[in-house]
């Protein structure tokens, strides 16, 4: 991966989220996804925002699923 790699964002749906302390979970499982630079997730829109540089859709619906949700891009 070179450090000059286009920046990029990726969008989730997720389901199954029913409070803020889901919200955190979420956002934390994608922050700690290798590229991550941020994640902004909304309950209310059942979605996720990633952005950062060589990032891996499959993993990062693959951290949301392991921390207990669904996952789907969007």
């Amino acid at each position: 991966m070179s450090l000059f790699s286009a920046k990029e964002t990726v969008e989730l749906s997720v389901k199954g989220m029913h409070c803020e302390k889901c919200v955190a979970r979420v956002k934390d499982a994608l922050e700690a996804a290798d590229g991550v630079t941020a994640a902004t997730v909304s309950l209310a829109e059942e979605s996720a925002a990633v952005e950062g540089r060589g990032l891996n859709a499959e993993a990062l619906v693959a951290a949301v699923i392991e921390a207990g949700f669904e996952a789907s891009l969007a």
